[in-house]
């Protein structure tokens, strides 16, 4: 397993004093609240904005911010992908893309949503451990990450297995993270202590 590095972050969230107007507004795109009934900032509560990281570097653009919050906070929580295949999707691209702040994120994420730890465990040792369409799903998005596209018969496969619906929200999912992946890592932004470690690459 590798452990987090400890460099310092190039870009870092906001502190309390600096969320205003605008940077409620944006984390309030995300939870579906208009800015004034976002929790503030040092509040305590359990949607206090300094008790995520994301949000508060994200914060730091508000305006591109609030846009696309809009859009992730549907992908999360409104879309029709289910959260067992979205989650192995974006496990998959933090390991691809050795985020440790997204594996350890997203690890959370998954087991609070019923994903057992032994199948988070298994993406370690690639697809074998995986059947059906937690297979195929793992496989459209290592051919997303490696080619910049899916096959045609891998797209069709998708298409008949989940629904256009789902499969199109699969290629966003993807996309969506490999960017957010590349991001945190350009800002060295690292997961807390005491996070799930990001698995060392397969062999």
């Amino acid at each position: 397993m590798t452990s987090t590095h400890n460099t310092r972050p190039l870009l870092t969230p906001l502190t309390a004093d600096e969320w205003g107007d605008d940077e409620y507004a944006a984390f309030g795109a995300l939870l579906g609240l208009p800015g004034e009934k976002v929790p503030r900032a040092g509040s305590g509560h359990a949607a206090d904005p300094l008790n995520f990281d994301i949000i508060g570097l994200l914060a730091r653009h508000p305006k591109m911010a609030r846009h696309f919050l809009t859009f992730n906070g549907w992908l999360l929580q409104r879309g029709e992908l289910p959260l067992r295949l979205r989650e192995l999707a974006i496990l998959r691209v933090a390991q691809a893309r050795r985020s440790a702040f997204f594996w350890a994120e997203h690890s959370k994420v998954a087991t609070e949503g019923g994903l057992p730890s032994d199948v988070i465990d298994h993406l370690a040792e690639g697809n074998d451990g995986f059947a059906g369409v937690d297979r195929l799903v793992l496989e459209a998005t290592d051919q997303l990450l490696t080619q910049g596209h899916a096959d045609a018969a891998t797209w069709q496969r998708l298409a008949d297995e989940l629904g256009t619906h789902q499969a199109m929200e699969l290629v966003f999912v993807v996309g969506t993270y490999a960017m957010l992946a590349m991001a945190f890592s350009t800002w060295q932004l690292s997961p807390p202590a005491d996070s799930p470690l990001l698995p060392e690459p397969r062999s």
